[in-house]
């Protein structure tokens, strides 16, 4: 395992922000349904018990060969993989927090906030949004921050401290730039911006 988890720390730690509000389902529970479910995650066709693979502990089912394939293919095409997996986003998202709630501009956002629930939800989102297998089951970004009035500076400060998070944690500056570049991407729907045509 890298331990590229600052990149992933990076993301947990700007998503963490944009996602305060957000109700997400406990990640194992989810994890737990998903490696269960009698579907594949790629076709969504009955599986064919004989076609697994495991990862990160878990064992996943497939309807064909080329599924799984592709499957795997993502994985490690992922940048969720290339930050360390799993493992890497659990100590991101930790280190992270101990910044943000250090951070004068932003660390009021989670004076009313279950932290535990917090690094468990921040954990499921930025899992999902570096390319990990599992689901995200919260609320999109624009509905988890309406009302809080979120600024540019409280955006900034977020993604400050996940960039200093994942050089703390010695992730390379492509990597970090590659997060970064995922976290921009919520950036309008955080802030409530109205949304740009297509």
């Amino acid at each position: 395992m890298k331990f590229i988890v600052p990149s992933l720390a990076t993301v947990a730690v700007v998503m963490s922000l944009l996602v305060n509000a957000v109700m997400a389902a406990d990640p194992a529970t989810v994890a737990m349904e998903t490696a269960t479910n009698s579907l594949c995650p790629i076709s969504g066709k009955p599986v064919d018990p004989s076609i697994t693979a495991d990862y990160e502990g878990r064992k996943w089912s497939f309807a064909k060969e080329a599924c799984k394939a592709k499957w795997l293919k993502a994985r490690e095409d992922s940048l969720y993989q290339k930050l360390g997996g799993w493992a890497a986003i659990n100590a991101a998202v930790d280190a992270f927090y101990v910044k943000v709630l250090a951070d004068n501009r932003v660390k009021h956002f989670f004076d009313d906030v279950s932290m535990p629930k917090q690094h468990r939800k921040q954990k499921e989102f930025l899992s999902y949004a570096l390319g990990g297998p599992l689901p995200w089951t919260g609320k999109d970004m624009r509905k988890a921050h309406e009302g809080m009035g979120l600024t540019e500076e409280h955006f900034n400060a977020i993604a400050e401290n996940l960039v200093a998070t994942l050089k703390d944690l010695k992730v390379s500056q492509e990597l970090i730039d590659q997060v970064i570049a995922v976290v921009a991407t919520t950036k309008d729907d955080v802030l409530g911006r109205p949304k740009k045509a297509s």
